[in-house]
């Protein structure tokens, strides 16, 4: 296959690539302060649909709306995050949001049922936002600082992944803590991912180990032991993801060149 993004080459390192929900259409965004969409037709060509550029925004992540009528946006420098709808081809910029005191929003996710944004803070602090009116509904705290969080496929509970290798619960509907437990041999906690039939948990950290779980094991005990430690990288894992049927699970890392594993 050719390059996704044949047509339209970034000036600077991508940040997201995403395929949208429904469509045929490949997503990229980084640096360059730009997104592009193209048109994902045949192995020969894939025609660029359109690019949006932000000025004076470079990109930290951006994802397609569950519904894949938008696309949201972060910088790696601000307070403030854009949404651009596809359907009115605007640029809507969201400048603060009030009751989030954050001096930079970059990382966030999207719940599975399109719901609610989790934009996740500084000190441990998780914003969670209404993905219709981009309003906060609540605030949630982990001890020490929270590096990554993944909704599980219902969108009921939320795993947060702290830098300190513990991961905590959470209950959507009460932002009540259901649980705790430390990941075994975390030095440093970095990316997180629940399999979309909610059977595994698979944790990354800064050592290159993914430890693979059972979330029946991390919903009721301490120290869970894994199912499996996936050792194959030798540096930092930045990315943990299954694929849509859980007999995959793509491990990689972004500190050094074709780092990335298929399990």
């Amino acid at each position: 296959c050719l390059p996704a993004n044949q047509e339209r080459f970034a000036n600077g390192k991508l940040v997201t690539v995403q395929f949208h929900p429904s469509a045929q259409v490949v997503m990229t965004a980084g640096h360059d302060r730009s997104v592009s969409l193209f048109q994902v037709k045949n192995f020969s060509l894939n025609p660029k649909i359109q690019s949006i550029y932000l000025e004076s925004f470079p990109i930290y992540k951006a994802h397609f709306s569950m519904d894949g009528e938008q696309v949201l946006a972060t910088g790696t420098h601000h307070s403030m995050f854009f949404v651009y709808d596809m359907i009115a081809g605007n640029i809507i910029p969201i400048p603060k949001v009030r009751g989030v005191e954050e001096k930079f929003l970059r990382n966030f996710e999207l719940s599975p049922d399109g719901s609610f944004m989790l934009l996740i803070g500084t000190s441990g602090y998780l914003h969670l936002l209404s993905m219709k009116t981009k309003e906060l509904i609540s605030t949630m705290k982990v001890n020490g600082r929270c590096t990554a969080s993944a909704f599980t496929p219902d969108s009921s509970k939320i795993y947060s992944y702290s830098k300190e290798g513990e991961v905590f619960i959470w209950d959507v509907r009460s932002r009540k803590c259901l649980h705790k437990f430390e990941d075994e041999g975390s030095l440093e906690g970095k990316c997180i991912a629940v399999s979309k039939n909610n059977q595994y948990v698979a944790c990354g950290s800064s050592s290159g180990v993914v430890n693979l779980y059972t979330t029946d094991a991390c919903l009721k005990e301490n120290h869970p032991k894994p199912v499996k430690a996936i050792m194959n990288l030798v540096t930092s894992a930045t990315c943990v993801t299954f694929n849509p049927t859980t007999e995959i699970l793509a491990v990689a890392s972004r500190d050094t060149d074709e780092a990335v594993k298929l399990v």
